[in-house]
Protein backbone atom coordinates (compact mmCIF):
# COMPACT_ATOMS: atom_id res chain seq x y z
CA UNK A 1 0.00 0.00 0.00
CA UNK A 2 1.20 3.65 -0.39
CA UNK A 3 2.79 5.82 1.76
CA UNK A 4 0.09 7.12 5.04
CA UNK A 5 0.25 10.87 6.27
CA UNK A 6 0.84 11.02 10.30
CA UNK A 7 -3.20 11.60 9.90
CA UNK A 8 -3.79 8.57 8.11
CA UNK A 9 -1.41 6.60 10.42
CA UNK A 10 -4.24 6.13 13.09
CA UNK A 11 -6.92 4.73 10.42
CA UNK A 12 -8.16 1.52 10.49
CA UNK A 13 -9.24 -1.07 7.63
CA UNK A 14 -10.70 -4.73 7.86
CA UNK A 15 -10.40 -7.45 5.69
CA UNK A 16 -13.47 -9.68 6.08
CA UNK A 17 -14.59 -12.97 4.23
CA UNK A 18 -17.69 -14.42 5.02
CA UNK A 19 -17.39 -14.66 9.03
CA UNK A 20 -14.05 -15.02 8.72
CA UNK A 21 -12.15 -11.45 9.50
CA UNK A 22 -8.30 -10.23 9.64
CA UNK A 23 -7.46 -6.34 10.72
CA UNK A 24 -5.06 -4.46 9.25
CA UNK A 25 -3.74 -1.37 11.69
CA UNK A 26 -0.92 0.81 11.92
CA UNK A 27 1.91 -0.36 13.36
CA UNK A 28 4.23 2.06 16.00
CA UNK A 29 5.81 3.74 12.31
CA UNK A 30 3.70 6.12 10.82
CA UNK A 31 2.48 4.60 7.33
CA UNK A 32 3.85 1.18 8.14
CA UNK A 33 0.79 -1.33 7.64
CA UNK A 34 1.06 -5.03 8.82
CA UNK A 35 0.45 -7.54 5.71
CA UNK A 36 -2.49 -9.72 5.62
CA UNK A 37 -3.71 -12.63 3.06
CA UNK A 38 -6.79 -11.45 1.35
CA UNK A 39 -9.51 -13.57 1.18
CA UNK A 40 -11.14 -15.94 -0.83
CA UNK A 41 -13.86 -14.21 -3.24
CA UNK A 42 -17.74 -15.70 -2.46
CA UNK A 43 -18.26 -19.06 -5.15
CA UNK A 44 -22.02 -17.07 -6.31
CA UNK A 45 -20.57 -15.19 -9.59
CA UNK A 46 -18.62 -18.23 -10.67
CA UNK A 47 -20.30 -19.07 -14.28
CA UNK A 48 -19.89 -22.61 -16.07
CA UNK A 49 -19.57 -20.66 -19.53
CA UNK A 50 -17.48 -18.22 -20.62
CA UNK A 51 -19.93 -17.57 -23.69
CA UNK A 52 -22.36 -16.11 -21.32
CA UNK A 53 -22.30 -12.49 -21.10
CA UNK A 54 -21.34 -11.93 -17.07
CA UNK A 55 -24.16 -9.92 -15.58
CA UNK A 56 -21.30 -9.66 -12.22
CA UNK A 57 -17.80 -9.74 -11.99
CA UNK A 58 -16.11 -10.24 -8.89
CA UNK A 59 -12.91 -7.95 -7.79
CA UNK A 60 -10.43 -9.48 -5.69
CA UNK A 61 -8.38 -7.32 -3.77
CA UNK A 62 -4.54 -8.19 -4.23
CA UNK A 63 -1.20 -6.59 -4.32
CA UNK A 64 -0.84 -5.63 -8.25
CA UNK A 65 -3.74 -3.88 -10.29
CA UNK A 66 -6.39 -4.49 -7.72
CA UNK A 67 -5.41 -2.70 -4.37
CA UNK A 68 -8.55 -1.32 -3.60
CA UNK A 69 -11.99 -3.14 -3.89
CA UNK A 70 -14.30 -3.95 -1.26
CA UNK A 71 -17.08 -2.02 0.78
CA UNK A 72 -17.31 1.05 2.12
CA UNK A 73 -18.38 2.35 4.96
CA UNK A 74 -21.87 3.11 3.70
CA UNK A 75 -22.34 -0.43 2.10
CA UNK A 76 -21.45 0.59 -1.17
CA UNK A 77 -18.78 -1.17 -3.27
CA UNK A 78 -15.74 0.19 -4.66
CA UNK A 79 -12.83 0.31 -6.73
CA UNK A 80 -10.27 2.99 -6.65
CA UNK A 81 -6.48 3.21 -9.06
CA UNK A 82 -4.29 5.61 -9.90
CA UNK A 83 -2.93 3.64 -12.38
CA UNK A 84 -5.80 4.63 -15.39
CA UNK A 85 -4.52 6.49 -18.92
CA UNK A 86 -6.49 7.16 -21.93
CA UNK A 87 -4.50 8.27 -25.05
CA UNK A 88 -4.87 12.14 -26.17
CA UNK A 89 -5.65 13.66 -29.59
CA UNK A 90 -1.54 14.23 -29.58
CA UNK A 91 -0.48 10.59 -28.92
CA UNK A 92 0.54 11.16 -25.50
CA UNK A 93 -1.18 9.26 -22.07
CA UNK A 94 -3.56 11.30 -19.85
CA UNK A 95 -3.69 9.80 -16.14
CA UNK A 96 -6.30 9.44 -13.59
CA UNK A 97 -6.84 8.59 -10.42
CA UNK A 98 -10.72 7.02 -10.74
CA UNK A 99 -13.25 5.86 -7.84
CA UNK A 100 -15.63 3.58 -9.19
CA UNK A 101 -18.35 3.45 -7.03
CA UNK A 102 -21.33 0.88 -7.02
CA UNK A 103 -25.01 0.32 -4.56
CA UNK A 104 -24.83 -2.04 -2.25
CA UNK A 105 -26.50 -4.31 -4.56
CA UNK A 106 -23.67 -4.30 -7.11
CA UNK A 107 -25.47 -1.87 -9.53
CA UNK A 108 -23.71 1.15 -11.13
CA UNK A 109 -23.42 4.30 -8.46
CA UNK A 110 -20.60 7.10 -9.38
CA UNK A 111 -17.47 7.45 -10.90
CA UNK A 112 -15.22 10.10 -9.16
CA UNK A 113 -12.48 10.94 -11.99
CA UNK A 114 -9.37 13.56 -11.05
CA UNK A 115 -6.97 13.72 -13.93
CA UNK A 116 -3.15 13.70 -12.66
CA UNK A 117 0.50 13.70 -14.13
CA UNK A 118 2.04 10.65 -16.24
CA UNK A 119 5.84 10.21 -16.10
CA UNK A 120 7.08 11.32 -19.66
CA UNK A 121 9.56 8.38 -19.25
CA UNK A 122 6.81 5.61 -19.42
CA UNK A 123 6.08 3.85 -22.43
CA UNK A 124 2.71 4.50 -24.02
CA UNK A 125 0.23 2.41 -23.37
CA UNK A 126 2.36 1.22 -20.02
CA UNK A 127 -0.15 1.08 -16.88
CA UNK A 128 1.96 2.42 -14.06
CA UNK A 129 0.68 3.90 -10.72
CA UNK A 130 0.71 7.68 -11.22
CA UNK A 131 2.44 8.16 -7.29
CA UNK A 132 -0.72 10.24 -6.44
CA UNK A 133 -0.74 8.83 -2.77
CA UNK A 134 -2.02 11.64 -1.22
CA UNK A 135 -4.77 11.87 -3.84
CA UNK A 136 -5.98 8.36 -3.44
CA UNK A 137 -5.76 8.76 0.59
CA UNK A 138 -7.90 11.60 0.20
CA UNK A 139 -10.65 9.18 -2.11
CA UNK A 140 -10.37 6.31 0.35
CA UNK A 141 -10.95 8.77 3.61
CA UNK A 142 -14.10 9.42 1.18
CA UNK A 143 -15.05 5.70 2.08
CA UNK A 144 -15.41 6.27 5.57
CA UNK A 145 -14.00 2.94 7.58
CA UNK A 146 -14.19 0.60 4.28
CA UNK A 147 -13.09 -3.10 3.98
CA UNK A 148 -10.76 -4.61 1.61
CA UNK A 149 -12.48 -7.48 0.48
CA UNK A 150 -13.85 -9.25 -2.75
CA UNK A 151 -17.16 -7.66 -3.81
CA UNK A 152 -19.70 -8.40 -6.78
CA UNK A 153 -20.18 -5.66 -8.87
CA UNK A 154 -22.23 -5.09 -12.49
CA UNK A 155 -20.35 -4.04 -15.61
CA UNK A 156 -20.81 -0.41 -16.91
CA UNK A 157 -19.16 2.37 -18.69
CA UNK A 158 -20.18 6.21 -18.20
CA UNK A 159 -18.26 8.83 -19.93
CA UNK A 160 -16.37 11.34 -18.07
CA UNK A 161 -15.23 14.89 -20.62
CA UNK A 162 -15.13 12.47 -23.38
CA UNK A 163 -13.13 9.24 -21.59
CA UNK A 164 -14.91 6.16 -21.23
CA UNK A 165 -14.76 4.94 -17.44
CA UNK A 166 -15.70 1.55 -16.05
CA UNK A 167 -15.79 -1.86 -17.00
CA UNK A 168 -16.40 -2.85 -19.75
CA UNK A 169 -17.68 -6.31 -21.59
CA UNK A 170 -16.65 -7.36 -24.92
CA UNK A 171 -16.51 -10.23 -26.80
CA UNK A 172 -13.48 -12.00 -28.18
CA UNK A 173 -13.69 -14.19 -31.98
CA UNK A 174 -14.00 -17.18 -30.88
CA UNK A 175 -17.65 -15.65 -28.62
CA UNK A 176 -16.25 -15.90 -25.52
CA UNK A 177 -16.98 -13.17 -23.16
CA UNK A 178 -14.07 -10.69 -20.92
CA UNK A 179 -14.49 -7.61 -18.83
CA UNK A 180 -11.62 -5.04 -19.25
CA UNK A 181 -11.22 -2.04 -16.95
CA UNK A 182 -11.68 1.45 -19.20
CA UNK A 183 -9.35 3.55 -19.66
CA UNK A 184 -6.63 1.65 -20.18
CA UNK A 185 -7.30 -1.86 -20.70
CA UNK A 186 -4.80 -3.23 -17.99
CA UNK A 187 -7.26 -5.38 -16.34
CA UNK A 188 -9.38 -7.79 -17.84
CA UNK A 189 -11.39 -10.65 -16.52
CA UNK A 190 -12.51 -13.61 -17.74
CA UNK A 191 -14.45 -16.43 -16.75
CA UNK A 192 -15.44 -17.85 -13.76
CA UNK A 193 -15.55 -13.87 -12.91
CA UNK A 194 -13.95 -15.08 -9.77
CA UNK A 195 -11.72 -12.32 -10.01
CA UNK A 196 -8.91 -14.38 -8.80
CA UNK A 197 -7.23 -14.40 -12.30
CA UNK A 198 -6.95 -11.62 -14.64
CA UNK A 199 -4.94 -10.89 -18.15
CA UNK A 200 -2.58 -7.35 -18.21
Amino acid sequence: MGSLSSGAAAARVVLAAGAASVTLTACSLPGVWQEAPFPEPPQSTRQASPYERPERITLVPDDYHVPYAGTAEDGRRFFLSDSLFARDAEGGDLGFVGLFLWEADGTFAEVRVDRVERDDALPPGQALSAGADDLVEARLAELGDYVLEPVEVAPFTTDVDGVTFGWQVGRYDDGTYFVGITPGDFIVYYAPWDGLGYDT
